[in-house]
């Protein structure tokens, strides 16, 4: 992203520019450095082992965001995929499981993605500790998942939680609980690194300290770090000595991201010369879908294209569901061997994410990020699989939020599956308002979760508030004007109805 750099030396003389641009970058390099041995200064002992190595790995990354050049893909090099590189999962379903799903499953390690806080649904902590069906966690619904696993096959599949800065402290104290569950939980850090200040691309930090208004200058690099974080824990060889190889990664927060037996068998049952090293699920894209990463064949290989890579003249035809019909769900299954080989040989090769974000001051920064999909084109025999949709549930605000908690689905030893009452598979559109932002601003609009069932789309906006027993069918508007206030009672059935201005509904 030279921009940046090529802002700075704008008023450069032409001849030598590039030259010129050089000596900047150098320069900027090593005010970055100095600055960072600093911030170790303020720093002792293991905590400042630990962000040595964070540092090594936030300046190569640092490095190649100064070495860049505007978005990373050249338009007219993206072709579609091949045909066999994106397997439709009937296809892989239909090939059975075989007597070995226990063997297969001694090779298996499950991952969550755990570094992020609930604050965009109005929680302080860790998302994974949101309560979204019968007070049950994010993190208690993947346990019970697991320890169902376990029990069934007499077999001991390991769970394994990223977590960052945020989100470590409060989830080891909730792991207590689960000291008697028949699930081993492993936990390690991804890496902290500075936020940079967006004008002279230095830290914001004045210490390594996390609190106060440095609390604000560090940030965990985006799940892209998963693989120097894992295997600078040590975890990744640990788990390899005990047989492991693979894993099967996931956001906590998407409640589809259930163990596929049928993946997994794929995966065992080919030929060690063959092993597939890298499998990405992928589904079909709908509109609300349009800003999610896809997959495409960009100089031979297998590549995950992301929205922020796109050139701006062409985004509206990377958001079109035509040419790109499928997206990335994050739900990954990667080789152990593959992970430790790629990192030894430094050869892991993400894009660079620059995200530009406004501190609580007014400081404008930018924190540079990887995806974790986007390592997609290091590896191997590199698969797609088109999941279906059921297997993407993520819960990322309460309209989100309302879907799950609803009769639509069923909850069987911590899986979430869709009601058979339901005539059709799809899920109804669910847009609430700024009202039902925060999850106890949600739970107290409701005295209970509406019937939905046969629900299309639900639009809410506005004091609304619904009472026990209310049900929900075809298309349904409730809008509250402002200083207006919307009360639903207890029993009321609304069935492509449009409910507007200052009401009260008193019949059925």
């Amino acid at each position: 992203m030279s921009l940046y750099v090529e802002g700075l030396t704008s008023r450069a003389p032409n001849s030598g520019m590039a030259e010129f641009q050089e000596v900047m970058r150098k320069e900027l390099e090593a005010s970055m450095h100095t600055e960072l041995e600093k911030l170790l200064g303020t720093t002792k002992g293991a905590q400042a082992e630990l962000a040595r190595k964070d540092f090594e790995g936030f300046k190569k990354i640092f490095h190649r965001f100064l070495q860049a050049k505007g978005p990373s893909v050249d338009w007219p090099k993206i072709h579609r995929p091949p045909e066999d590189s994106i397997q439709p999962y009937e296809k892989i379903k239909a090939r059975g499981l075989l007597d070995s799903v226990a063997a297969s499953l001694t090779k298996l390690v499950v991952v969550k993605l755990n570094g992020g806080l609930g604050t965009s649904m109005g929680c302080k902590g860790p998302k994974s500790l949101i309560s979204v069906r019968n007070e049950n966690t994010f993190l208690d619904l993947t346990v019970q998942q697991i320890e169902h696993l376990n029990k069934t096959f007499n077999v001991e599949v390991p769970l394994v939680l990223m977590n960052s800065f945020n989100t470590d402290e409060d989830t080891k104290k909730i792991l207590q609980k689960y000291a008697h569950h028949r699930v081993k939980i492993h936990t390690f850090n991804q890496s902290r690194y500075p936020r940079i200040n967006k004008e002279s691309l230095l830290p914001v930090a004045k210490d390594m300290g996390l609190s106060g208004e440095n609390a604000e200058a560090w940030y965990p690099p985006g799940h892209g770090d998963i693989y120097a974080s894992f295997y600078n824990s040590g975890l990744l060889d640990q788990l390899i000595a005990e047989g492991k190889e693979y894993i099967f990664v996931s956001n906590i927060d998407n409640l589809g991201a259930t163990v596929d037996l049928h993946i997994l068998h794929h995966l065992m049952s080919q030929p060690n010369g063959k092993r597939c090293e890298f499998v990405m699920e992928v589904t079909d894209k709908t509109r609300a879908d349009v800003k999610g990463g896809t997959l495409i064949e960009y100089d031979g290989k297998l590549r995950l294209l992301e929205i922020a890579q796109v050139p701006k003249a062409h985004v509206d035809e990377f958001k079109s569901v035509t040419k790109f019909k499928i997206f990335n769900t994050n739900n990954l299954w990667i080789s152990l061997p593959a992970i430790k080989r790629l990192q030894e040989k430094n050869c892991m090769d993400m894009e660079i994410i620059v995200n530009p974000k406004t501190l609580n001051g007014g400081l404008n920064i930018i924190q540079l990020e990887t995806a974790v999909g986007a390592a997609i084109k290091s590896f191997d025999n590199a698969l797609g699989i088109n999941v279906p949709r059921s297997r993407f549930l993520p819960v990322k605000t309460t309209s989100d939020l309302l879907l799950v908690m609803s009769n639509l689905y069923t909850l069987d030893a911590g899986s979430l599956t869709m009601s058979k009452k339901r005539e059709f598979p799809t899920t109804p559109h669910v847009k609430l308002g700024s009202s039902f932002t925060k999850v106890h601003d949600f739970l107290m609009r409701f005295e209970s979760i509406p019937d939905m069932l046969e629900l299309d789309h639900l639009t809410v906006s506005g004091d609304v508030t619904f009472g026990k027993q209310v049900s929900l069918k075809g298309t349904v508007i409730i809008i509250a004007n402002h200083g207006d206030r919307i009360d639903i009672p207890a029993g009321a059935m609304l069935e492509n109805k449009i409910v507007s201005g200052n009401l009260r509904i008193l019949d059925h």
